[in-house]
């Protein structure tokens, strides 16, 4: 089974642990980077732990804080991670589709916890285009 990789903040612990108990029914083992408890600690730690597991095995990831706005701020400093905050199934499926992105952002004050799991699965499910598609995601450097 392909691995996700999960992490998260205090904000988005039980989000996270809802999501790992609903990956293996979706077909993939789950890596889980953090934080183990709802008390207060630094999103980057978490973000960047997964975003170095993520680039390592060329595999996605899925990151949850109260808002998903800094986990994704986070993330995006990374070389080669392209993260998405969705708050929709269709964010999630052109995300995908159109920017091949491959570390989810939820934000679990904002999303319910159905509406996360179908975001999830509709990120998880989408494939990438390809395509005009990748031209525009080759242009996608870090800028100094």
């Amino acid at each position: 089974m392909p691995v996700v990789h999960l992490a998260s903040d205090h904000a988005g612990h039980a989000l996270k642990d809802l999501i790992a108990r609903e990956l293996p029914r979706l077909g993939f083992t789950v890596t889980d980077h953090g934080t183990d408890s709802c008390e207060s600690c630094d999103y980057p730690e978490f973000a960047h732990k997964l975003c170095d597991a993520v680039l390592a095995e060329k595999g996605r990831g899925i990151l949850v804080c109260g808002s998903g706005i800094g986990m994704s701020m986070a993330a995006n400093r990374h070389d080669g991670i392209r993260a998405a905050l969705c708050a929709t199934e269709l964010h999630a499926r052109l995300s995908r589709l159109h920017n091949d992105a491959n570390v989810l952002c939820l934000g679990a004050r904002i999303t319910g916890d159905e509406l996360a799991l179908a975001i999830v699965a509709a990120f998880l499910e989408t494939s990438f285009e390809g395509g005009r598609h990748q031209r525009r995601i080759d242009q996608i450097t870090p800028r100094a």
